[in-house]
């Protein structure tokens, strides 16, 4: 085998590296309207090598701006909240992560430094406690219905699937499931990361929140598009194809 001139190993070198940052320093945070007053936004990080999309999403109300988990990206804190004041003149008051994976956690404390209080459940804190991962100034101990300004939504643990302590989060007049990583957009090919996944349980758990939450407008899931309310299904049809 005839080896490559070293000027050309340096060449090829340097186009992957600037090919990549290129492409990551350009996938910042994307704000994109959901509807009325919800918003949904994107930040990237590294999976497996390659940049990735993680879901999150806002709600503006009349006491302040509610958050659905923080950005991925922890660049992304503080231009998230600059965003946000920038286009509604409005403080982050509530931040609720989904479960305990960096992708949503990440930013808890930082959003408690600015005044926000932030919650998980008390399974998700006991094991982002193991894991020195960030940790929540609220705990929920059971299935929570908040009231924020004009608006009510709930938390719902339907059981195991990405993780043992993924809660996905419902707004009944809008019919909205916020579903974070637990769902699969129709995007996704495979489960993704199953590295604490119950693939088990996890059928039963999307079956239980189907039986719950009827006819959802919306589904956000915790990765790539939204723009399909089938992800639930297709959810359930990767799993089918993992077993």
């Amino acid at each position: 085998m005839k080896k490559l001139p070293l000027i050309l190993i340096i060449s090829i070198t340097q186009f992957l590296f600037t090919t990549t940052f290129g492409q990551t320093k350009n996938l910042k945070l994307e704000i994109s309207h959901l509807t009325g007053n919800f918003y949904v936004f994107t930040t990237y990080n590294f999976y497996k090598g390659n940049p990735t999309p993680a879901n999150g999403m806002y709600l503006v109300t009349d006491s302040g701006v509610v958050l659905f988990d923080s950005p991925w990206d922890t660049t992304q804190f503080q231009p998230l909240l600059d965003s946000i004041k920038v286009k509604h003149s409005k403080a982050v008051v509530i931040c609720i992560a989904t479960h305990s994976h960096k992708d949503r956690t990440a930013g808890l404390e930082f959003f408690k430094e600015q005044g926000a209080k932030t919650f998980t459940t008390k399974q998700t804190d006991e094991i982002s406690k193991i894991k020195g991962e960030k940790r929540s100034e609220f705990l929920m101990e059971k299935d929570t219905l908040f009231s924020v300004g004009q608006y009510k939504f709930q938390t719902y643990y339907a059981g195991p699937g990405h993780t043992a302590d993924n809660i996905v989060i419902w707004f009944d007049k809008e019919k909205i499931l916020y579903g974070g990583c637990l769902i699969k957009s129709v995007e996704a090919t495979d489960l993704g990361n199953l590295e604490e996944a119950n693939v088990k349980e996890w059928p039963t758990t999307i079956k239980n929140i189907q039986a719950k939450f009827k006819d959802p407008k919306f589904i956000i899931p915790g990765h790539q598009s939204w723009e399909s309310n089938k992800s639930l299904d297709h959810t359930l049809e990767l799993i089918k194809e993992y077993k």
